[in-house]
């Protein structure tokens, strides 16, 4: 099974946050993507298995960061 992660940049908190819609109990935060990637990797098969879920073969990062342009 694949599951989708999304790592979106929080300018407020200067982090990066993680969250799925597919895997319950997904939230991180971490100042670099790599590290966040990695913790990540680490977490989700142990929150899988607490879930009930199936294993994951396969997990989809999506990276999202938005800066605001000033005129």
């Amino acid at each position: 099974m694949e599951y989708t992660v999304q790592l979106q940049w929080d300018p407020e908190a200067a982090v990066w946050v993680a969250a799925s819609a597919d895997i319950i109990g997904v939230v991180m935060e971490s100042g670099s993507v790599d590290a966040l990637i990695e913790r990540i990797r680490y977490a989700v098969p142990e929150l899988l298995e607490l879930n009930n879920q199936a294993p994951a073969k396969a997990i989809c990062f999506k990276i999202e960061r938005y800066e605001r342009i000033s005129a």
